[in-house]
């Protein structure tokens, strides 16, 4: 077992659903969908503080393997504590190639509450 396997926990996706309310609008829910193993890092460098001041809000880096591939706006939940992120990147634009020996995969992610 790699580092990079040591460092993942479970997280589960959430699945957005929405139902008519009955007066013309939506209900929004999210159900709990596929369990996914990954490391979530939060960036707590200089930089990222100058960054947070100005409004940037994708301050944690999601590593998962390269056969999940996570979507600008997907979200997942921390199983250890029920932390809820949101992916702000998409994940086809970082992965390691067929040739590493590594398999990973990345998207960038800011913490987020249900609407």
């Amino acid at each position: 077992m790699s580092l990079l396997e040591n460092a993942m926990e479970d997280y589960i996706i959430m699945n957005k659903i929405s139902s008519d309310d009955g007066y013309g609008g939506q209900v929004i829910s999210w159900q709990e969908g596929a369990t996914i193993s990954g490391a979530m890092v939060f960036d707590s460098s200089l930089q990222a503080k100058v960054a947070l001041a100005q409004g940037v809000t994708s301050l944690y880096t999601f590593t998962t393997r390269k056969d999940i591939i996570l979507e600008y706006h997907d979200v997942i939940k921390r199983v250890r504590d029920g932390k809820v992120f949101r992916v702000t990147s998409d994940g086809d634009d970082k992965y390691t190639p067929d040739s590493a020996s590594l398999n990973m995969r990345q998207v960038t992610c800011e913490e987020w509450r249900f609407v």
